[in-house]
């Protein structure tokens, strides 16, 4: 495959790329469909290509399948249902406006594939309980990094993040990054016998998409480059 590739035009291997890279998208309804071993090694490696500062490679991963997945998702189900995990500081508040706006179309736009009023706080538990059992993905994957490192470091777990997405959906395979994961941290530990000096950074669920189900067939809208980008020194 690397050699056929080798062989392709440019324009080829760019038009490859981007179709993936556009393509991806973050799945929340998986197809029992179980994967195999031996695949989801073949993508960690692919992974572990990802650039890190000073090549220290700060990621570490663990991936849960089976009976150990639902044990796991079971216990994170029951804590989420009990509340006793602390509440969760995705973001700073006061959130800057531009963020909060984002943030709010996003509600409205996931919440309304599933046909969710956004007054329906049980409803709405009901689907952010799914998150603990990987949306019904066959693999889960729980991303975690030294807590005494610094934020370029995390950094780098999301560029290894990035790969492990892209190389999933090169092979028609979907994921789904869940920061909702770090809040558990005590528990995922201790199901994973994770060494005391690492930390939960967010999880990923991986398997074959549901295409049917509506919440996978929304699409988020992307800022223009014009946008949030600014290009210095090219000629006009």
């Amino acid at each position: 495959m690397v050699q056929a590739a080798m062989e392709w035009s440019q324009e080829t291997v760019a038009q490859c790329v981007a179709t993936v890279i556009s393509s991806r998208r973050s799945v929340r309804a998986f197809k029992p469909e179980p994967l195999r071993r031996e695949l989801v090694e073949e993508i960690l490696g692919e992974s572990a290509t990802a650039p890190s500062g000073a090549n220290i490679q700060p990621w570490r991963v663990y991936v849960v399948s089976g009976a150990v997945k639902d044990e796991l998702a079971n216990d994170l189900v029951a804590a989420y249902r009990a509340g006793t995990a602390p509440p969760p500081a995705h973001f700073p508040e006061p959130l800057p406006d531009v963020f909060r706006t984002r943030l709010t179309d996003f509600g409205a736009r996931y919440y309304a594939s599933l046909g969710i009023d956004r007054h329906d706080t049980a409803a709405r538990m009901h689907q952010t309980e799914k998150n603990f059992s990987f949306f019904g993905a066959p693999v889960g994957l729980i991303i975690s990094i030294d807590r005494r490192l610094k934020p370029h470091s995390w950094i780098d777990i999301g560029l290894f993040a990035q790969n492990l997405m892209i190389a999933a959906k090169a092979r028609g395979i979907d994921t789904c990054p869940q920061v909702s994961f770090a809040p558990f941290h005590e528990l995922i530990a201790a199901h994973l016998q994770m060494p005391p000096d690492e930390v939960t950074a967010f999880g990923i669920s991986m398997g074959y998409g549901d295409p049917r189900a509506k919440v996978n067939q929304t699409r988020m809208p992307r800022e223009r480059v014009q946008d949030f980008a600014r290009l210095f020194g090219f000629p006009a």
